[in-house]
């Protein structure tokens, strides 16, 4: 059976490699007679899977010692509220970069648990850029700042992170795409629907010295000192994904690190944003600047052939390019599971699609 096409945001695309290993091993994992999905989390087995997983993620970003690397439940979402609880106390203040959708509702959580400063906003023209760090109001004694490293749904990254004694980011749609300095953070989290696994699993790379003061209201399976003392396994974890996260990070360590992965992204980011730019048909609506390499979103001339674009699209093995709901448009997820050929075949049709209905 052919495969798609596929540019799902999330869950998004996965290594071809991984999901031939894994179904290889579905039924029997190395000899043991049952299934990864069926294993106890306190087996041998799982507990080697575990362990393993963890070596390759640090070994991927460097990560030290200083830091504890948690796999836990509850999405990126989940953390909106864990990181107030565990690293502030209800006087505290968070200052974050409001880039787009997922960081207004990561502002919207932590109203709940603490003060928040919203030091920068791009909200007025539509998330369309990252405000500039001159004009960021970051407020005195903030105990953390907090960006989107790349938002999903309006396509702008981070290029560079800022300084700052306690920068906490959600990297949930860029994780793995690019080298990251972790020592430049105090907290890096991320679901792994799209650069990791399968939904369902949340690693978090946070510092030792940030653990170990959640507030008595910190639901224990959210509470950062009371995992890393149980290898992120205080209450069951979601084994399966984590057991695929972990190929997932071999397959990445075996196609050049992050560094090969960067490359790879920018390559497939190029291609596609040029055949947008040299178009009278199709447009960005992000700055060049601060395009996000993973999700690209792009218009239409004419968003009446928003439905007849897609339908071809998905008629030529296409699928998942129609834009998040509050945005419209197209929006094509390019994520290092999505090979340069799909990449190649949708500017082709962008191209055919234009000529035809241009």
């Amino acid at each position: 059976m052919a495969r798609t096409h596929n540019f799902s945001a999330g869950p998004a695309a996965l290594p071809t490699d991984v999901l031939a290993q894994a179904s290889e091993e579905m039924l029997d994992y190395e000899g043991s007679g049952m299934s990864v999905m069926e294993m106890s989390h306190r087996s041998k087995t799982f507990v080697g899977i575990a362990a393993q997983a963890e070596q390759d993620l640090r070994d991927l970003f460097a990560v030290s010692d200083d830091y504890h690397v948690l796999f836990l439940q509850g999405g990126a979402t989940g953390q909106f509220a864990g990181i107030p609880l565990n690293l502030t106390q209800a006087d505290d203040t968070i200052d974050f970069i409001d880039t787009g959708a997922w960081s207004k509702k990561a502002i919207k959580e932590a109203g709940k648990y603490c003060n928040v400063n919203v030091a920068a906003s791009s909200s007025a023209t539509n998330y369309d850029h990252i405000p500039a760090v001159a004009d960021w109001q970051l407020s005195d004694g903030a105990k953390l700042l907090h960006v989107c490293s790349n938002e999903t749904i309006g396509g702008v990254q981070f290029k560079d992170f800022p300084e700052h004694a306690t920068l906490v980011a959600d990297m949930s749609s860029d994780i793995l795409s690019r080298p990251v300095n972790v020592d430049q953070f105090g907290l890096i989290y991320a679901g792994a629907q799209k650069n990791i696994g399968p939904a369902g699993l949340t690693v978090i790379m946070v510092r030792k010295d940030l653990c170990g003061s959640a507030r008595s209201i910190t639901p224990t399976f959210l509470d950062y000192a009371v995992q890393a003392d149980a290898d992120s396994m205080s209450n069951t974890p979601p084994t399966y994904s984590w057991y695929l996260a972990g190929l997932v990070f071999q397959w990445v360590k075996a196609n050049g690190g992050l560094a090969g992965m960067a490359e790879k992204n920018q390559a497939k980011a190029d291609l596609l944003y040029h055949a947008i730019d040299s178009s009278n048909f199709y447009s960005s609506p992000v700055a060049k600047a601060d395009r996000s390499a993973m999700n690209v979103p792009f218009t239409l001339a004419d968003d009446a052939l928003d439905g007849e674009f897609l339908a071809q699209a998905e008629a030529r093995g296409m699928f998942n390019l129609k834009g998040h709901r509050s945005v419209g448009g197209m929006r094509a997820s390019i994520y290092n599971a999505v090979p340069l050929e799909s990449v190649q075949a949708l500017v082709t049709f962008m191209s055919e699609f234009e000529n035809e209905r241009g």
